[in-house]
């Protein structure tokens, strides 16, 4: 709508009530699907889930960066540990130690409350059968799995699941003008946390999941022969169509070939 109007010379009130309507008239617009009001709920949990978790993870890095001006080196620990890592180091130093405190106490508010929210998500996916189904797949938890069924709401809205990855932004883009035909990167279009859980999911399946299944040697294949980037986008594209096929048949994930094509 916006690129058909800044096609005017002069922008009124009047030419884009016109514009618009030339639009509708044409047929130059797409439905837009508006979420179910349980999935809008739900989308909330994870939005804040993922707020708070920023949050946190940048006061942590803000104190390593600090105490690292004062030759302080907070080294690799745990998130448990992390607070008793802090106090250790600032010991004596009580004046530094009094302007680390209040970060400290902030960040453990934020921990105790997205431990609170991530309990909550939990127990919302354990009583869900859709989510429980996805689980099967390699590489997706609790969180891919609860974000893949509010981000899709309803799967009939979809033609066939090859068209999920589309939606999501993990297909390529493509430039074509006269004997200019170029392939690009992936379009990045749709929703944006989506499109990291399912990166996330394909990144564990990969290079963590001990567990050898069809999908994992077919994303090991692509690994050796277009490097490990294209195949976990590859990977991550291909658990989208999978998912949204367990979804709509109400199956599970089928580990070897040859269950698979039964």
């Amino acid at each position: 709508m916006r690129a058909v109007l800044r096609a005017q010379i002069n922008k009124t009130d009047r030419n884009d009530a016109r514009g618009i309507a030339q639009m509708m008239r044409v047929g130059l617009y797409r439905p837009v699907h508006v979420k179910t009001l349980r999935s809008q709920k739900l989308r909330m949990l994870l939005t804040h889930r993922k707020l708070l978790q920023s949050k946190a993870i940048a006061i942590e890095n803000d104190l390593r960066a600090s105490l690292r001006n004062f030759g302080l080196k907070v080294g690799i620990v745990g998130t448990v540990k992390f607070e008793a890592r802090i106090r250790e180091l600032v010991e004596n130093l009580p004046d530094v130690a009094v302007l680390v405190e209040p970060l400290l106490t902030v960040r453990r508010v934020l921990r105790e409350q997205i431990t609170a929210l991530h309990r909550r998500l939990l127990a919302i996916v354990r009583d869900d059968d859709v989510c429980r189904r996805l689980m099967t797949v390699p590489g997706v938890g609790p969180v891919v799995a609860l974000t893949f069924r509010v981000t899709v709401d309803v799967p009939a809205r979809f033609r066939n699941s090859k068209a999920v990855g589309a939606v999501f932004g993990l297909t390529p883009s493509k430039y074509q003008s006269g004997e200019s035909d170029r392939t690009g990167g992936i379009s990045r279009c749709g929703d944006e946390m989506m499109r990291a859980m399912l990166y996330e999911a394909a990144q564990i399946l990969l290079m963590r999941s001990a567990k050898w299944s069809w999908l994992k040697a077919w994303a090991v294949k692509i690994a050796r022969h277009r490097g490990l980037k294209k195949a976990i986008v590859a990977l991550a594209r291909r658990l989208a169509v999978i998912m949204h096929r367990i979804w709509v048949a109400g199956a599970e994930f089928r580990w070897t070939r040859e269950v698979a094509a039964a």
